[in-house]
């Protein structure tokens, strides 16, 4: 479940559900996820049902179709996290949203997708925030009213293979993996030589091994229009997290509460043009 903090207009009143990640993963079933978004939905939530990322096969295609059917029957909007899962829900006429991991790289290339039903977007996470200045300054001038969303806190998604990295590193095959990754619910921290935590491996997702952490930047977003920031879930003390983040959009937060939240590394290199792994420092933050 993806966690989303509203700059504007308000609190938060959006849920995202779904299996993201990989599709052996099937504790909760499509059926699963429609009851809680329906018991959601009655509470005045509005929901996202994220699809897949990696689309391996004619049963991952099946599946999105069937998320697509339930996303139509209860008027639900539609998450696409893959060029096929965009294809689909192109194909059904239907509204979507893209995920973090949908490349959206220029204006031109957000105008085609607004043009076939394109919602809200997820700014790519690689992409620096003077070039979300160039977007949102774009989106201005041409009076597009799409609401644009940032990646701002957890471990950033960097690729996907079709391998599970984390059943090889038991020495298991993908299809009798044993739900192994279960065992690791931040996921396996993968080190250099120098013990630096470079990535993380969460099955067949490869994520930074620091964390993105954007937090002293909100008003920054929130001047430059953006509706909504993306909180990637971790295991331990999320409540506290999106507190934080809830109190900092409020003006609540002492500076030295801010950064950082746990003693953990954290980084924003992409955010400043910079390496992704690397921290920039708030006094030496770029004009």
């Amino acid at each position: 479940m993806t966690f989303i903090i509203k700059l504007l207009n308000g609190p938060s009143t959006k849920f995202f559900l779904g299996e993201t990640v990989c599709a052996r993963r099937r504790s909760m079933k499509i059926e699963d996820w429609e009851l809680i978004g329906k018991e959601l939905a009655y509470e005045g939530k509005e929901i996202i049902f994220s699809t897949q990322t990696l689309i391996e096969s004619e049963a991952d295609l099946k599946n999105i179709n069937r998320i697509i059917e339930v996303v139509q029957k209860n008027n639900w909007l539609l998450e696409v996290n893959d060029q096929s899962a965009l294809q689909c829900a192109i194909d059904a006429d239907i509204p979507f949203i893209s995920g973090p991991s949908l490349n959206i790289y220029n204006i031109r290339s957000l105008n085609i997708l607004i043009s076939l039903g394109l919602k809200q977007w997820c700014y790519p996470l690689e992409l620096s925030r003077d070039t979300l200045v160039d977007f949102q300054s774009n989106l201005r001038k041409e009076k597009i009213n799409i609401d644009t969303e940032v990646f701002a806190y957890g471990n950033l998604p960097l690729a996907w293979s079709s391998r599970c990295f984390t059943a090889r590193f038991h020495d298991l095959p993908k299809d009798k993996c044993g739900f192994v990754c279960q065992s690791y619910p931040d996921g396996l921290m993968m080190r250099s030589q120098e013990s630096q935590d470079v990535f993380v491996l969460n099955g067949i997702q490869t994520l930074s091994g620091a964390r993105c952490n954007l937090l002293n930047q909100l008003s920054f977003m929130e001047e430059q229009g953006v509706k909504t920031v993306r909180l990637s879930p971790q295991a331990q003390n999320m409540g506290q997290v999106v507190t934080v983040f809830d109190k900092k959009r409020r003006g609540v937060v002492e500076k030295d509460q801010e950064i950082p939240l746990f003693a953990i590394q954290d980084c924003n290199g992409y955010w400043f043009g910079r390496p992704g792994m690397e921290y920039v420092l708030s006094e030496s933050q770029p004009s």
